[in-house]
C-alpha cells in the first residue's frame, strides 16, 4: 500500500527535517521511500512544503497532486493543501497557530497544539517533532518505536538535543491519543 504525506508550514519550522525523519523511518522498516522537498524563496518565513511517499512496492512517481495525509503547521498551509487531501487520510493541524479546522468530514482531523507543547518542554523548535510524532501515532504510517529511534539518530551529532526531542516524541504520541 502506498501513503503520501505533505508536510507544510512556514520556512524555519522544521518542515523538511520532519519529512526527512519520516522518510528515514520508512526506510528502516524496509519500505520504498521518496522525499521531495520544496526549496526556494519560502525557506524563511513563507510557506515551505515537502512530500514523503512511503510504499511497500516501487514508487511510480514521487510527485503527488493529492496526498493521503497532511501535517499543517500554519494556517496558510492548511488552507492551501487541506482541499487536496484524499478522503480517509489524516490532517494533523498545529492548533497553536491554526484556529480553524479543515472543514472536511471525510478525513481524520487531529488537532495538536504543537508549539504550546514544545514551549512546555523548553524549546519551541521541537514543535515539528511533536507534530510529526502525533501524526505517526494517529496514522500508524510507520512503527512509533522506529520513529523514536530515527529521531534519536537524527540528533546524534548534537547529543544535547536528544533528551528534548525524545520528550517531544513522547508528548506528540500522547497528544494524538487525546
Amino acid at each position: 500500500m502506498q501513503s503520501e504525506v505533505m508536510f507544510a508550514g512556514f520556512g524555519g519550522q522544521g518542515i523538511l527535517l520532519s519529512a526527512k525523519i519520516l522518510a528515514h523511518a520508512g526506510m528502516e522498516e524496509g519500505l520504498e521511500v521518496a522525499w521531495v522537498p520544496s526549496y526556494g524563496p519560502e525557506m524563511r518565513g513563507g510557506t515551505a512544503y515537502c512530500t514523503v511517499v512511503i510504499s511497500d512496492r516501487p514508487i511510480g512517481s514521487p510527485i503527488i497532486r493529492n496526498p493521503l495525509h497532511l501535517v499543517a503547521m500554519n494556517r496558510p498551509s492548511l488552507e492551501k493543501f487541506a482541499p487536496m487531501v484524499k478522503p480517509g487520510g489524516v490532517i494533523m493541524i498545529n492548533s497553536s497557530l491554526i484556529s480553524i479546522g479543515s472543514g472536511r468530514s471525510d478525513i481524520d482531523e487531529l488537532n495538536v497544539p504543537a508549539n504550546d507543547i514544545a514551549k512546555k518542554l523548553g524549546n519551541i523548535r521541537s514543535a515539528n517533532i511533536v507534530a510529526l510524532s502525533a501524526f505517526v501515532a494517529r496514522s500508524k504510517i510507520v512503527d512509533f518505536d522506529i520513529l523514536r529511534k530515527c529521531v534519536k539518530k537524527e540528533f546524534s551529532k548534537k547529543e544535547k538535543l536528544i533528551p528534548l526531542n525524545m520528550e517531544a516524541v513522547t508528548a506528540g504520541g500522547e497528544a494524538a491519543k487525546l
